[in-house]
């Protein structure tokens, strides 16, 4: 039996993202992954309630805000959980998210000013993940994975 790997959605082709649309990896690396893992999908945006599109958020300090300037900051938290809850139940170990998302990047994420500057840090699902344990990738580091 495979190990499950929890997947952001929009890397399976999924038009979730906040502009309404996916960043699918390629066909072949897609291949890879199905050989070695059970792939889990999910979009902790939408888990939380956030509609498709919505408008583009970043984090900055513990909060989170849409572009408009209104705090989405409950509803990023509620999708962590959400997607935490996933990964308990399928047994993930491990997650391959988003990098730089506002929920999934990890290591380094937007500097919460809509400047396009990147800054150290985690989005709020990728940060839940790993302080419980789950061992969270970005797409640039799949040959990890593999």
């Amino acid at each position: 039996m495979q190990e499950s790997l929890l997947i952001s959605a929009c890397l399976l082709g999924v038009a979730c993202r906040y502009d309404g649309k996916s960043r699918p990896l390629e066909e072949e690396t897609l291949q890879k992954l199905r050989a070695r893992w059970a792939l889990v999908p999910v979009c902790p945006e939408q888990l939380g309630g956030l509609p498709t599109p919505r408008l583009p958020a970043e984090r900055g300090g513990d909060g989170v805000h849409n572009s408009a300037g209104e705090s989405v900051t409950a509803l990023f938290f509620r999708g962590a959980a959400e997607t935490l809850r996933i990964a308990d139940f399928f047994g993930c170990k491990a997650a391959l998210l988003k990098e730089r998302s506002p929920s999934c990047g990890s290591g380094e994420i937007y500097d919460g000013f809509f400047t396009g500057t990147l800054r150290p840090g985690d989005g709020v699902t990728a940060e839940t993940l790993k302080a419980n344990g789950v061992a969270v990738f970005g797409e640039t580091q799949i040959e990890k994975l593999l």
